[in-house]
């Protein structure tokens, strides 16, 4: 893992198959931790919330969907990035990235070291791996970050963002196009 410019990159890892499923027509559910870059899919969203927010959230809505609207849900996510304690414990959830608008289909839920800070750079970046590449339509930021979405590797290419809330549709510029993510 590297720290460059205030940017962190890690290391690629391949998907991960999900775990104790065998319906391949359900939604997956993976956790993917930056510092390592290990992804862990799970059938349901409340795993691989559990999984990202180091086992302190362990009652999220089994659907993303109905977890992009659950306000009891939102402010226990929301209170771990405002506890500057836990916070500093790691397990920060950064942003959560859906298959399809609306919060639906696949999601994938990154975590790290620490919240974003509000100072006009990019905090961290994902390059994400072939699985996950050209295929976001909705997003969700956490742990302070607004999200900056790329059609190449590295930040490259024009970006479309900030992603200040959840977002449901992220538009034609994105949607399907996405490859690299910036956390600001």
């Amino acid at each position: 893992m590297a720290l460059l410019a205030g940017a962190m990159t890690v290391p690629s890892a391949q998907a991960a198959e999900p775990e104790g499923s065998t319906d391949t027509t359900a939604p997956r559910h993976c956790a993917l931790d930056t510092r390592t870059g290990t992804e862990k899919c799970f059938s349901t969203f409340t795993e691989a919330v559990e999984t990202a927010s180091g086992g302190r959230i362990d009652d999220a809505p089994a659907s993303a969907r109905k977890a992009a609207k659950d306000s009891g849900f939102q402010a226990e996510a929301k209170s771990l990035g405002a506890n500057r304690t836990a916070a500093a414990e790691g397990d920060i959830i950064q942003g959560t990235f859906f298959d399809d608008s609306q919060f639906g289909g696949d999601s994938l839920t990154v975590y790290g070291e620490a919240l974003c800070e509000k100072d006009g750079w990019v905090d961290f970046q994902h390059d994400l791996e072939d699985g996950w590449k050209n295929r976001i339509s909705s997003v969700q930021p956490w742990g302070d970050c607004w999200i900056w979405l790329y059609p190449e590797p590295n930040l490259g290419g024009d970006r479309d963002g900030p992603f200040k809330e959840n977002t449901g549709d992220i538009g034609s510029l994105m949607n399907d196009r996405t490859q690299s993510i910036g956390f600001s």
